[in-house]
């Protein structure tokens, strides 16, 4: 797709920014692009954005489709099937959309319980047994990782978008920006605990140089090995449960972090 040749046949691609269960952060993003919004407004329609206006409201159809938030009720579940059929790209922005975010904890827990202990009246609460991503309910083309997504990522999408290319996002672990920040390891050279060698890079390594480990913000990377970096911070004299515990934060419910926190705890 070109900005000329929208897929929709009507001028300028429509964009569409659409919010499950989140916390609106990874469509604030998009906001934080003061340089480049007039340009951006100009080579794209945005149709749908209730973050911006509630007069942005279109029902489709989309050329692009942002989608942030998990899946967490059965409104949202329809939601993202009914925008999955209006829209032929449909990316999914941000640790909740991509991993269930933080709210995915409730995942590995009794979710009635966490119900009746949290809510007075919990039979007027109605909510999904488990959040999840969006891609456990459509087909998505692309993800952005993090919390919030990466400002950088976001413009490299949408560029590649309107030029027709694949976007120029690149899989390596948050060691490598470390690396290149001349970052000493926080892990070898304080005993840190830190997810950055299975974790996708995006964020800028901000924990380690603040000398904190990484929380895992952006997900796992291509082929992560979690299971050698388990070992290694057992070594170092984590509990199973404080292991499970470093990957079930952000991006818990992403495969290779979930099935490592299962094997290393309850």
């Amino acid at each position: 797709m070109t900005a000329s040749e929208p897929e929709s046949g009507r001028g300028r691609p429509r964009l569409g920014v659409f919010k499950l269960a989140s916390c609106d952060g990874c469509q604030l993003t998009l906001l934080d692009c003061e340089d480049e919004l007039l340009a951006l407004a100009g080579a794209v329609e945005i149709v749908h954005f209730p973050e911006v206006s509630s007069r942005l409201a279109a029902e489709g159809p989309f050329d692009l489709v942002l989608l942030e938030g998990s899946v967490s009720t059965e409104e949202q579940r329809e939601l993202v099937h009914a925008v999955r059929a209006r829209t032929p790209r449909l990316v999914a922005i941000g640790a909740c959309a991509t991993a269930g975010g933080i709210q995915a904890l409730r995942n590995f827990a009794d979710h009635e319980e966490y119900v009746r202990a949290v809510y007075a009246r919990p039979e007027y609460v109605s909510t999904l047994a488990a959040a999840t991503p969006a891609s456990e309910h459509v087909r998505v083309d692309f993800e952005l990782r993090g919390c919030p997504i990466d400002r950088g990522q976001l413009l490299e999408l949408l560029v590649a978008t309107l030029l027709g290319r694949k976007p120029q996002v690149p899989d390596e672990s948050v060691c490598m920006e470390c690396k290149r920040r001349g970052q000493v390891c926080v892990m070898v050279a304080r005993g840190e605990p830190c997810l950055g060698p299975v974790t996708h890079a995006g964020c800028g390594a901000i924990c380690p140089a603040y000398a904190r480990g990484c929380y895992g913000c952006f997900g796992p990377k291509e082929s992560p090995n979690p299971s050698a970096l388990s070992a290694r911070l057992s070594r170092d004299g984590a509990s199973d449960d404080e292991i499970a515990r470093r990957f079930r934060v952000f991006t818990g419910w992403a495969g290779p972090f979930r099935e490592e926190s299962l094997r290393r705890g309850r």
